[in-house]
């Protein structure tokens, strides 16, 4: 085994009387890829910031590259070579690639450029230094986050959840670095739900459960029932797919809609069906759906929610109409993360109740929505910021639940969540459309698409590029995705 590049003995980390740590021993080892895998709220990026010097231990010991840190700050962690890339990226809106990546490095940015090009061409991806980061999608925000730890030359790489906006070219590309990395006597930890990309990239696992260390061995030693069984209990792979439902009236019906990043799109939606919106990030899809519900002007064509058109839709029209969105960021466009629980569940619908009766029934609203969707919290006083990626998402799916959708549109409504609660959210959009909701699925991952949709729709380059059954191979799926990468004209 290589040597020791990082290491957390006893770790225990408590928020009053809540344990999220408990004794947790860790390490990260020179020529190694190291995954960390859990349910959502099982103290992974916890136990991550606190290497990072982000949050402090209640308990325990720290070393890196041999140094032994009490209470180390996010300067000193650096210093010795450990970057974390965290799971939502922090950039600067208003600054450029090239300034947000070098925030915090000795030397003006100008001086970096080079070796930042150079890099963005080893990760394979068409970024440019001088794009304002207000611009970026998802996927590129967190590739500014990787670029830090790269131009950093950290010996000690913490990945959480990159992968989670990426096309697959994109992944097999940053998997191709971090291998690199790792054969150069680099030390990374990969935080990710996705099993497959665990096989392909990581040599030992540790899998935490409520706080603990369940499992820690090889990874070839751990077949996936194992890994699965340590996460959860008793619990199993994702279901096949759902038996069919009865497909009711037209429930949304595009004809050729333009809008910005998209170009003359038509589709029809119907009551009870699950209708998959794929492709590559690009691709047009989150551009599509923002426009439907009045967040980006409607260039032209058609719109009809339920047989009535939406000539000027706005988020209080569409919601009115029976359309809801759930957006692909959770922290910027979803949830109010300063907010209550409860107030968050009933945003939507808030100018509807009555305001001496609204704290009491949004409340109760929220505990019913808590017990149905497994909703790991303390109360519902308790602010979003405070849950777990996958239980902010929940409550997120509880918001556009409350609005009581005829229509659904759910941007990439598993990104960033575990294998239960994914099985979790499966189920609650197979019986919503059981109950007759028409569902619009915008989803980058295939197999996803392949497990619930009726039908699938592929975008590439703003348009259309052709429709399959619902079960359609996964490679017939990509050949559409990547058929055509030029944007439609806005």
């Amino acid at each position: 085994m290589g040597e020791m590049l990082a290491e957390l003995r006893g770790v225990t980390k408590a928020y009053g009387p809540v344990q999220v740590l408990r004794d947790v021993d860790f390490e990260i080892r020179a020529g190694e890829i190291h995954a960390l895998l859990g349910g959502n709220g099982a103290g992974k990026s916890t136990l991550m910031k606190i290497l990072a010097g982000l949050v402090p231990a209640s308990a325990g010991e720290i070393r890196i590259n041999g140094t032994s840190l009490s209470h180390p700050t996010p300067a000193q962690v650096q210093a010795l070579g450990l970057y974390l890339v965290p799971q939502e990226a922090h950039i600067f809106p208003h600054q450029s690639v090239l300034q947000n990546v070098c925030i915090g490095l000795p030397r003006a940015a100008h001086h970096y450029r080079d070796r930042i090009e150079r890099h963005i061409a080893e990760l394979g991806v068409s970024i440019s230094p001088d794009a304002k980061a207000a611009t970026l999608e998802i996927a590129d925000r967190q590739l500014v986050e990787i670029l830090r730890g790269m131009i950093r030359n950290a010996r000690v790489l913490v990945l959480d959840e990159p992968t989670s906006a990426l096309t697959p070219h994109e992944v097999e590309a940053l998997f191709t670095r971090m291998r690199a990395l790792r054969d150069a006597g680099a030390g990374l930890v990969f935080i990710s739900h996705k099993l497959h990309e665990l096989r392909a990239i990581c040599d030992r696992i540790t899998v935490l459960r409520d706080g603990n260390t369940v499992l820690a061995a090889p990874l070839a030693d751990c077949p996936d029932t194992r890994i699965i069984a340590a996460m959860s209990p008793g619990a199993s792979a994702l279901r096949d797919r759902a038996a069919p439902r009865e497909i009711g009236a037209q429930a949304l019906t595009l004809e050729g809609v333009s809008g910005e990043g998209f170009e003359d799109i038509s589709l029809g939606l119907r009551a009870g069906e699950i209708l998959a919106l794929t492709g590559v990030v690009g691709a047009g899809r989150t551009e599509l759906a923002e426009t439907l519900v009045g967040l980006r002007p409607l260039a032209g064509g058609r719109l009809e929610v339920n047989g009535r058109a939406l000539p000027r839709p706005s988020p209080r029209r569409a919601v009115d109409a029976g359309l809801v969105y759930l957006s692909e960021d959770r922290q910027q466009y979803g949830l109010f993360l300063e907010a209550p629980l409860f107030w968050n569940t009933s945003s939507f619908v808030t100018h509807k109740l009555p305001a001496l009766l609204r704290p009491g029934r949004e409340k109760a609203r929220f505990a019913r929505y808590r017990d149905s969707m497994k909703i790991r919290c303390q109360s519902p006083e308790q602010s979003a910021a405070a849950l777990s990626g996958g239980n902010q998402q929940k409550v997120l799916l509880s918001k556009c639940l409350a609005a009581a959708p005829r229509v659904l549109i759910l941007d990439e409504p598993t990104r960033g969540v575990d294998v239960g609660a994914r099985g979790d959210i499966y189920a609650i959009i197979e019986e919503l459309a059981a109950q007759g909701v028409a569902v619009l699925l915008i989803s980058s991952d295939f197999d996803e698409v392949v497990r619930l949709a009726d039908r699938i729709a592929v975008m590439a380059g703003g348009r259309i590029a052709g429709e399959l059954p619902g079960g359609s191979p996964i490679g017939e799926i990509a050949r559409l995705a990547f058929e055509s990468r030029e944007p439609a004209h806005a």
